[in-house]
């Protein structure tokens, strides 16, 4: 991560784990290494919540915020670095700077989406909104890409839709990890393939939804929205699957996962997973679709494949995210596990494939950009940016001249010796 250099420990830091609510301005003080999970319960007892989550919460703040932080609330709000008020830095020149959208607002930008490469967050202030009590959790199945794409643009483009907007390919076989088992929501809910289509693909493709409601709303009411939004959609009607959660609770969705595999004793969480995540054009995500999903990854990745649409006006262009130049774009995430005790082999052919996906993607001339991007050069690094290299490395030169943050990322050469 930082070879003959340092790795800080956010959470060693004396103020770190400040999550201070101004329930009056509706907003949420916290320190860089807190986690989402722990900014999410401490809000929730004064009714809050943050806007946009990531959709695993045990990560820092500081830590999505130098990437983008996204999920299904995405479509909505942005990012999670779309809902930043004020940012605490410590630049590379070992200068604590106060910025926001009005208010150092270079160093503001480039820190959100900037890798790490200009500051450490030491706080961030988030805007925060009224939390709902319960959801309402969502899956319907489908069997033909483009009227699982339409629908799900259909609903990010809508005034009236859901709350939260995702979706996943399921591999079309009864594999318990990737395929129909992977689907229902409940232990009393089953997938049944016989209401398939007879021509139906290697794979299948599920919208996951959800919308938000009050504890003191009435369930007829809540039903007749779920009904009038679904209406106009066309999934398979005898796959639909759905339940009523809590906010906490739905939030947390992917850390009650882990806790199973953590309690499983196979220590699969444990091991390495070599996930992909990319952003992907709606000009290409059809033809991605047949060459990756169809026929790459047809198989399954022994873990999630997700895929959904963001709108790039969501994005404020002055951060240093790089996005596909599309007014809509996918974003693909194929997060991969390995078996209990991998060999090393296993890993390698799945990192194969990923540079497999990727190469195929420039072959194709696919307007792609990857998501917490790694590249092992600095001219890699050059066409990832594309147009927007030239401010990133004015951004570089202006609050970290040295090269001293993340070093490892290997955009910049350290010019000088810690």
């Amino acid at each position: 991560m930082a070879d003959h250099g340092l790795v800080i420990d956010m959470k060693s830091m004396g103020d770190n784990n400040i999550i201070d609510v101004n329930v009056a301005s509706m907003y949420v003080d916290v320190g860089g290494g807190v986690l989402w999970t722990d900014v999410l319960k401490r809000c929730l007892g004064y009714g809050l919540a943050p806007k946009s989550w990531t959709d695993y919460l045990d990560l820092t703040v500081g830590g999505t915020l130098s990437n983008a932080g996204v999920s299904g609330q995405a479509f909505r709000f942005g990012p999670q670095t779309s809902t930043v008020m004020e940012l605490e830095v410590v630049t590379g020149n070992g200068v604590k700077t106060v910025c926001s959208n009005s208010q150092n607002s270079e160093l503001f930008f480039s820190v959100l989406g900037g890798l790490g490469q200009f500051g450490i967050i030491t706080r961030a202030r988030i805007m925060l909104q009224h939390a709902p009590d319960m959801v309402r959790w969502i899956r319907v199945v489908y069997s033909e890409f483009d009227e699982f794409t339409r629908d799900a643009e259909l609903l990010i483009m809508s005034e009236e839709s859901f709350n939260y907007v995702e979706g996943f390919v399921v591999v079309n076989s009864d594999d318990p990890v990737t395929g129909w088992p992977s689907v229902p929501l409940a232990s009393n809910q089953s997938f049944d393939p016989t209401h398939l289509p007879k021509k139906t693909g290697p794979v299948l493709y599920s919208l996951e939804l959800a919308l938000h409601y009050s504890k003191h709303d009435d369930s007829s009411t809540v039903n007749m929205l779920v009904e009038k939004l679904l209406r106009q959609l066309t999934f398979v009607e005898q796959l639909r699957f759905e339940i009523d959660s809590t906010y906490m609770d739905f939030l947390l969705r992917v850390n009650h996962a882990e806790q199973v595999a953590r309690g499983s004793g196979s220590g699969i969480w444990d091991t390495p997973h070599p996930w992909l995540n990319m952003f992907v054009s709606k000009r290409d995500i059809a033809a991605f679709n047949r060459v990756v999903f169809q026929n790459i990854t047809k198989g399954g990745v022994n873990g999630p494949m997700l895929t959904y649409p963001l709108l790039r006006s969501k994005w404020d262009s002055r951060s240093s995210v790089v996005l596909p130049q599309s007014d809509i774009f996918y974003s693909v995430s194929l997060l991969r596990f390995t078996h209990a005790h991998p060999k090393e082999s296993e890993i390698k052919q799945m990192v194969a494939q990923n540079n497999e996906i990727v190469q195929t993607c420039i072959k194709n001339g696919f307007d792609f950009k990857l998501y917490l991007p790694h590249y092992e050069s600095t001219a890699e690094w050059k066409k990832h940016f594309g147009d927007q290299w030239k401010r990133f490395v004015e951004r570089k030169s202006q609050f970290d001249p040295k090269a001293v943050l993340a070093p490892g990322q290997k955009i910049f050469t350290r010019n000088h010796q810690l």
